[in-house]
C-alpha cells in the first residue's frame, strides 16, 4: 500500500507539471493499458453509376471493408477494398482484421502485413486518434494544412463510341485517365481525344501490353498528347522497360506497394502509384512518398473504387503530388453520409465529421 500510494503521490506531481499534450499522452497510455480499443470490421457495398471495366474484369458495385475502433468514449474510421489481384477477399480482410489483437495507435497497426487489412485499421487509429485529441490527423503527423487538390477522372475500358462520349461528357475537367488494355487501344485513345480535345490524358494499361505493344503504341500516345502511361507491363514480367526508350512517364502502380518495392522500381519507372489499400494504411504512404521522392520518382497518389472515407486520408498524401487520382465517389451512385466535397474535379479536404 505504502509503494501505491507512493505511485499515486508522484503521478500527481508529474501531471501537475506536464503541458495538455503530455497529460493527453499519459492519460491515453494509462487507459489503453486498462481497456485497449476494440476493433469491429464489417462489409458494405455501394452501387457504382454504371459499369466499371478495367483490363481485368467488369464490376457494378463497389465492395468495402469498414474498420470501427473504440474506446469507449470516441470511435475512429477506415475503410479498405479488399483486391484480388492481391489475393485478398472481403472475408479475408474480416479475418485479418478480428486476428490482429488489440490496437492502441497507428504504430501498434505496422505489425500487422501490408495491405487493405492493415489499411483500415491504421486510418481508423489515426481518426480513433485525432477525436482524443481533438487536433487534426494532419496536426498530429505535423504536416501542413492540406488543400483542395484536382483529381483525375476515369473512364472504363469500352468500345470506342462509348468512350468517345463519356469523354464528352466530361471534356470539362482538366484530367481525364483512361483504361486501357486490349486490343483496339489506340482507336479508344484516338475516339477519347476527339470527345476531349483539351484535357490533359493519362493512360492505365492495367499490365495489360506487352513490350512489342508499348514499343508500337509510344510514339503514337506521344502525338495524341498524353502525360503518362500507368503499369503497361506486368509487375514482376517488367524488366524489358529498363532497356526500353521511354519518351514519356511510365508510372508503377500494381508495382509498387510500400518502400520495399523501391529498388526494384530503379532504371524501370519514373513514377510511382501510391495507394493506401497497397501500402497499408496511411502511415506506410507518407514514409513511401518521402521515400520515392528521395530516390528521384515523381509521385502519383490513386486510389481503388471506395467511397469519401477511403478518400480522406489518401487526400493528405497526395499534397503536393505530380498526378491524383482520387475519384473513386464521382464513380459511385452512393456516397457516405458525410461524403467529400466535389467540385467538378477539384475535391476538397475531410470535414471531422467523415475522418481525421
Amino acid at each position: 500500500m505504502e509503494y501505491d500510494g507512493f505511485q499515486n503521490s508522484f503521478y500527481t506531481w508529474q501531471m501537475s507539471y506536464a503541458t495538455n499534450e503530455q497529460k493527453y499522452a499519459v492519460l491515453s497510455n494509462f487507459r489503453n493499458t486498462l481497456m485497449p480499443p476494440t476493433l469491429t470490421a464489417t462489409p458494405e457495398t455501394f452501387p457504382m453509376d454504371g459499369t466499371f471495366t478495367i483490363s481485368r474484369g467488369s464490376r457494378t458495385e463497389a465492395q468495402v471493408v469498414t474498420v470501427t475502433v473504440t474506446d469507449g468514449d470516441h470511435t475512429g474510421y477506415g475503410e479498405c477494398v479488399p483486391y484480388a489481384r492481391y489475393g485478398e477477399t472481403v472475408e479475408s480482410v474480416i479475418a485479418q482484421v478480428g486476428a490482429a489483437g488489440p490496437m492502441a495507435t497507428p504504430r501498434d497497426a505496422q505489425s500487422m502485413p501490408a495491405g487493405a487489412a492493415r489499411n483500415a485499421v491504421d486510418c481508423a487509429l489515426w481518426d480513433l486518434e485525432a477525436k482524443r485529441s481533438g487536433e487534426p490527423v494532419w496536426q498530429l503527423l505535423d504536416l501542413p494544412e492540406p488543400a483542395p487538390v484536382t483529381t483525375a477522372y476515369t473512364l472504363s475500358l469500352e468500345t470506342p463510341d462509348t468512350m468517345r462520349a463519356k469523354a464528352a461528357e466530361n471534356a470539362h475537367r482538366p484530367l481525364l485517365k483512361i483504361k486501357l488494355g486490349g486490343e483496339g487501344d489506340l482507336e479508344r485513345l484516338r475516339a477519347v481525344r476527339a470527345g476531349a480535345p483539351d484535357a490533359t490524358l493519362i493512360i492505365d494499361a492495367n499490365e495489360g501490353w506487352t513490350p512489342e505493344i508499348y514499343a508500337a503504341l509510344a510514339p503514337e500516345l506521344l502525338a495524341l498528347g498524353v502525360a503518362m502511361v500507368e503499369q503497361p507491363l506486368p509487375a514482376g514480367d517488367d524488366d524489358a522497360l529498363r532497356g526500353m526508350q521511354r519518351p514519356l512517364p511510365v508510372c508503377a502502380d500494381e508495382a509498387c506497394h510500400d518502400r520495399a518495392s523501391l529498388p526494384d522500381l530503379v532504371g524501370k519507372y519514373d513514377m510511382v502509384n501510391i495507394k493506401l489499400d497497397k501500402t497499408g494504411g496511411l502511415t506506410e504512404a507518407l514514409a513511401l512518398r518521402d521515400a520515392a521522392r528521395e530516390m528521384g520518382f515523381q509521385i502519383m497518389v490513386g486510389c481503388m473504387v471506395g467511397t469519401s472515407l477511403a478518400m480522406a486520408p489518401a487526400l493528405l498524401a497526395a499534397q503536393g503530388a505530380e498526378i491524383i487520382d482520387l475519384d473513386g465517389p464521382l464513380l459511385l451512385a452512393r456516397d457516405r453520409a458525410v461524403p467529400l466535397v466535389f467540385e467538378g474535379s477539384i475535391v476538397h479536404p475531410a470535414t471531422r465529421e467523415l475522418w481525421g
